[in-house]
């Protein structure tokens, strides 16, 4: 992810925080999962319910603008395997696999850019 971001006051670091943190938490499945493509899902649905109240929080912003890519990043994975309740054999494994690692790759750059910007890059990404 190329670009720099530069918070304008306050509040703008503390959503570029907030995204940061939010983005830290796994989009990978739960140890609870049951196997499906839905529930391996769920998590990033779950993430980017997150993300969206913070972008909204943080209207007009670059954080916003992060904080809706992460929306269209994990859009079509969500699309595709949400509702899908089949046990998956290998190959939908790997497919599921190849579309939660696409997200995670975005997901890091965000962050790092966000660390970036917000001065925190020694801290763990």
């Amino acid at each position: 992810m190329a670009g720099q971001w530069v918070p304008r006051d306050h509040e703008e670091l503390t959503a570029g925080w907030r995204l940061w943190l939010e983005l830290g938490s796994s989009v990978w499945p739960r140890p609870d999962w049951d196997g499906t493509p839905d529930e391996a899902v769920r998590g990033l649905r779950d993430l980017v319910k997150a993300c969206d109240e913070i972008a909204s929080a943080a209207e007009g912003t670059e954080v916003a603008a992060l904080g809706r890519s992460m929306y269209l990043a994990a859009s079509w994975t969500c699309e595709l395997w949400s509702g899908d309740t089949t046990a998956l054999d290998d190959e939908r494994m790997a497919l599921l696999h190849g579309d939660l690692a696409g997200f995670a790759d975005h997901a890091l750059g965000v962050r790092r850019l966000l660390a970036e910007g917000g001065g925190w890059t020694s801290l763990t990404l």
